[in-house]
């Protein structure tokens, strides 16, 4: 009796586990693989302008980097998981290199809501301007 009711009970962990795995699949397989360049940059043109006119970005800036005005030319590489792998500034009327490395950093953070194929890699320039 004592191994029927462990068994039960290891099925039933074992059915909560299968069951969370599956959702965590579905969630995990909604972002959308994009396979042109061209998609790969207008999704990237998006997001980081909508990173760089979010209300935290602009806060911290305001509040750390509020005489910082103009615009960066990065060129960025975007990996299978959609995420940058290396950030580099081209051309730049900003001059305070503190707001740079800020920039840097955000960036390379930054996890975008689209996949690559396997083993793809996109080179992105990117001018982001700060307002």
């Amino acid at each position: 009796m004592k191994n029927l009711f462990l068994l039960k009970n290891y099925l039933f962990a074992f059915g909560v586990l299968v069951i969370s795995l599956g959702t965590f699949q579905a969630h995990a397989q909604k972002r959308p693989v994009l396979t042109e360049e061209e998609q790969v940059q207008e999704a990237v043109t998006k997001e980081i302008s909508e990173l760089f006119k979010s209300t935290d970005f602009l806060k911290k800036k305001n509040k750390k980097f509020n005489e910082v005005k103009g615009y960066v030319v990065v060129d960025m590489a975007v990996v299978q998981n959609g995420k940058v792998s290396s950030f580099f500034k081209v051309d730049s009327d900003i001059k305070n290199i503190d707001f740079i490395e800020y920039v840097s950093d955000l960036v390379l953070k930054q996890k975008f809501e689209f996949k690559l194929p396997k083993q793809q890699r996109y080179k992105i320039r990117q001018t982001i301007t700060i307002e």
